[in-house]
């Protein structure tokens, strides 16, 4: 599984996934996609008290918010990675919202989207490669 995985920055990025420069994660499963906030989002927020998500059936538009993370420090919007209609929400973060922080990629995913232009949008994401060049250049700055 390492293989699978860059450390950059003291943050895991999943060789698996798209990102956004927002800090958004999207897998592809089955020509749906499941969405979560980054390892690099997750920490930079510290502890996650509240998750606001879409309802299921609610439509959302790549690259505008569809929800809110709210820590102790601050309230962070999240932003859509990708077009389309809420099929599924991780019901479990109502009642748990540590889960983001304790695992941001797998318990701590946020919804599943059925894409309405998946093959256009995806060009429009970042590969594990490029988020990680991303965060290096955060740290940069």
């Amino acid at each position: 599984m390492a293989e699978n995985i860059i450390f950059v920055e003291g943050y895991e990025v999943r060789r698996n996934l798209l990102y956004t420069k927002e800090h958004e994660w999207a897998k592809i499963e089955d020509g749906k996609v499941r969405v979560g906030i980054t390892d690099y989002a997750q920490k930079n927020l510290h502890e996650i008290v509240y998750v606001e998500i879409p309802e299921k059936g609610a439509s959302v538009k790549q690259m505008e918010p569809m929800g809110t993370v709210e820590s102790i420090k601050s309230v962070s919007e999240i932003y859509s990675p990708i077009s389309g209609k809420i099929i599924e929400i991780n019901e479990a973060l109502k009642m748990s919202p540590e889960l983001v922080n304790e695992s941001p990629y797998e318990k701590g995913w946020l919804v599943v989207i059925e894409p309405s232009a998946l093959d256009e949008e995806i060009k429009g994401l970042m590969t594990a490669e490029q988020y990680a060049n991303f965060i290096k250049s955060l740290a940069e700055k």
